[in-house]
């Protein structure tokens, strides 16, 4: 077995962002010909390419690779290039400045640990400056020097650079950004770019590339806690191999691995790498697609998060974000939107809308809508738990999308939980499981009862209910309709509504089976994937009985009228007409009901439930 070393070549990641027409392809091109980056002939090439034109020759062509962005003269697409300042490796990322192409900034910025903001001397801070300048405190970056360009036209004026400096300075303070650096220059003619200007000898401040090594490069992201969002589960021969991209920290065979929001543990097995041929690690880092088995079978699906148990990340219902709206609606409170997270997607909706900035003046607008390319403060409810991490913490699980239909319509970054739930501690009881079922004279459990509609789970769960109660059983339904009615009443019939009814349902069953009780529950059911959910809350108190009525039977009986309503269109989504049924696969008991009476099916499965849980007259004396 090898052993996955850790590597720390990464370039400093800086975005160069501006209004358009600012200079900033011009600051770029004339930066990578000043650390000697650009190939050979590169420069000559580019001025013969001018005079074919009739055009003067600009350094921003270095960067505006693309036809259209020369035919236009603006940047369109984010471009990355690479140079050496003379004391350390640096990516560069030239951004879009024009308001149609924010998407394409964020993009670029979302991966940056620096910024370098340009802002032409004539025209000082623009409605874009501003705006960029929220994005980039928006995304969490706090590294941000500015280059006052274009000091040639204002004749190297130093009151005017100082007028602008104070602009810069009052708009960045307000947002909570200090500049580190605001730098004089002419990215035409190189000044104050790699050589200090001889036109400006009233400054005596750092030069651009100056300022760019004195910018701290983030924490390796292998130093941070583990996260492994989970892109898939595997199957091969007998091994369960999940897969996925190690986003940070590190892992090793006998590590307990924690998958959130699940709260389910195992050891890793084996970490397999997938580099060319097939090959079993001892560890892996950040930054690392690996496979990983585990000890023991427990129930993981993608988008869960694995972590050290000691550092898990937060767990909540609800967080407060800073977004940036792309999409051509105005977002609203109750939007209903799907937030992608690393490899989870959850839907959320929008509950609240704290803050809407005017990145002009950065006064606060009244919570109601935020319309295109404005940014905000906003709360987004989910059903479902999440697990994030807020964005100072770790920003591989701090940043998010938001997603409606099929489009990518905004971008954001968590601030923190609200209501949060990692700081809450399980309380254990001091009545043991033991200790009930000797009481009770039997053993907690969930009896899960699924079918189709019309199958007869209803009532045989009654019949057993009232059957076990005379016995002296601690026992209870949990009946689908019932629970729609109060419980899940705010809940719908779209897929995801559903998987959250059955998530419901199941810990509140679980909860009564730790008290001792048998919960019997009655649903429908239909993903084999939701009822691994319930499972996997407790194996071993769980029991998954089908009662396996056929479609034709089931439609026949038709006790509500139902399935007549689904075949003329009236109820869509309807299972085993319009909507899917998956039989379980290996139920601890398959109950057939078809030719035989109610009687008859109950007392099978009251059999079953004494056999399993239970306790003899001998078991109870014991105690």
């Amino acid at each position: 077995m090898s052993v996955i070393q850790k590597t720390d070549t990464a370039p400093l990641r800086i975005v160069v962002v501006g209004h358009v027409d600012h200079g900033k392809s011009t600051l770029v091109g004339r930066l990578l010909h000043e650390t000697g980056a650009l190939p050979d002939g590169k420069v000559e090439y580019l001025k013969e390419v001018c005079d074919k034109r009739g055009m003067p020759f600009e350094w921003a062509f270095v960067m505006d690779a693309l036809q259209a962005e020369r035919d236009q003269g603006i940047t369109i697409d984010t471009s990355q290039l690479r140079f050496h300042s003379g004391k350390r490796p640096v990516l560069i990322i030239d951004a879009p400045g024009h308001k149609e192409f924010l998407k394409n900034m964020i993009t670029g910025a979302a991966s940056a640990e620096a910024a370098l903001l340009i802002v032409d001397a004539a025209e000082g801070v623009q409605e874009q400056t501003r705006r960029h300048g929220y994005l980039l405190h928006l995304l969490g970056l706090t590294q941000i020097a500015v280059a006052v360009n274009k000091m040639d036209l204002v004749a190297w004026s130093e009151s005017r650079f100082h007028e602008v400096e104070a602009e810069i300075r009052a708009y960045l303070g307000e947002i909570g950004v200090t500049p580190t650096q605001i730098i004089p220059v002419s990215a035409r003619g190189g000044d104050n770019v790699r050589d200090r200007s001889a036109a400006a000898q009233w400054y005596q401040g750092p030069t651009i590339v100056d300022a760019l090594d004195g910018f701290q490069s983030a924490a390796s992201a292998t130093d941070l806690d583990l996260r492994l969002p989970v892109q898939d589960v595997y199957k091969f021969d007998t091994r369960r191999i999940i897969a996925g991209r190690i986003e940070s920290g590190r892992l090793k065979v006998g590590d307990r691995l924690v998958f959130s929001p699940s709260g389910k543990a195992a050891r890793v097995a084996s970490v397999e790498g997938w580099a060319g041929d097939h090959v079993s690690t001892l560890a892996a880092g950040a930054g690392q697609a690996v496979g990983v088995t585990l000890d023991e079978p427990i129930f993981v699906e993608r988008g869960q998060i694995a972590h050290l148990g000691d550092a898990a990340p937060i767990i909540a219902y609800a967080l407060r974000a800073r977004v940036f709206w792309l999409g051509r609606e105005a977002l609203t409170v109750g939007a209903r939107l799907k937030l992608k997270l690393a490899t989870a997607e959850y839907p959320v909706e929008v509950s609240a809308i704290e803050r809407v900035v005017d990145v002009e003046d950065l006064k606060n607008h009244a919570g109601t809508e935020v319309g295109r390319n404005a940014v905000a403060e906003i709360v987004l409810r989910s059903r479902a738990p999440m697990a994030i991490d807020p964005f100072a913490d770790n920003a591989r699980l701090g940043r998010f999308v938001l997603v409606q239909g099929y489009d990518i319509v905004g971008g954001g970054i968590v601030a923190d939980a609200v209501g949060e739930s990692a700081n809450l501690t399980e309380v254990e009881h001091k009545v043991t499981l033991e200790a009930r079922a000797r009481a009770n004279g039997h053993q907690g459990g969930v009896l899960w009862l699924t079918g189709l509609s019309g199958a007869g789970k209803s009532t045989i769960a009654m019949e057993l209910e009232r059957r076990l109660f005379l016995r002296g059983w601690q026992v209870t339904v949990l009946d689908g309709d019932n629970v729609r009615t109060g419980l899940n009443a705010d809940l719908g019939f779209a897929e995801a509504d559903r998987a959250e009814n059955i998530r419901r349902v199941g810990e509140v069953a679980h909860l009564f089976a730790k008290a001792g009780m048998l919960v019997i529950a009655s649903f429908i059911s239909p993903y084999a994937a939701d009822r691994e959910r319930v499972r996997a809350i407790d194996p071993d108190a769980f029991h998954e009985i089908h009662i396996a009525t056929d479609l034709a039977e089931c439609e026949r009986r038709d006790p509500k009228g139902l399935y007549k309503k689904a075949r003329a269109g009236a109820i869509p989504d309807f299972t085993g007409i319009s909507a899917p049924y998956e039989e379980p696969a290996e139920p601890d008991l398959r109950l057939r009901t078809a030719g035989r009476t109610v009687d008859e099916a109950v007392a099978e499965l009251q059999a079953y439930v004494e056999r399993e849980l239970g306790l003899s007259s001998r078991e109870r004396a014991a105690g």
